[in-house]
């Protein structure tokens, strides 16, 4: 099945934000922005400007050129979607979180490595 892709950047912001999987309030705190903006992003009543774009680019590995026009890929190098919305979510947390869930996936890599495969 292709998808069908938005006809305008602010369709494509919602179109990325379902691809993965996030809701509004968790895809706006990672870009900075409210989630009663990014809802009016979604249904065309804000505009889109250069700083939300680059953000989101940046922030969930979309290629710039496919949310300007709808012309490419989606993501840039096809990630893991999985990955992506970890990394969403990590960049959610405040800073002694984040070092906690670091600390975990050590503790875990280490049980990992001591199991014999």
């Amino acid at each position: 099945m292709k998808t069908i892709i938005a006809k305008t950047v602010n369709r494509r912001i919602k179109q990325i934000r379902e691809a993965l999987d996030l809701s509004q309030i968790k895809f706006s705190k990672v870009i900075s922005l409210s989630s009663g903006y990014l809802a009016g992003v979604e249904v065309e009543k804000r505009k889109v400007n250069d700083r939300i774009i680059k953000l989101i680019c940046s922030s969930f590995g979309v290629n710039e050129k496919w949310l300007r026009s709808g012309e490419g890929e989606m993501f840039n190098h096809d990630p893991d979607k999985e990955f992506t919305k970890l990394t969403a979510l990590y960049k959610e947390l405040s800073p002694q979180y984040q070092d906690y869930v670091l600390k975990q996936i050590d503790l875990l890599l280490a049980i990992q490595d001591s199991i014999p495969r």
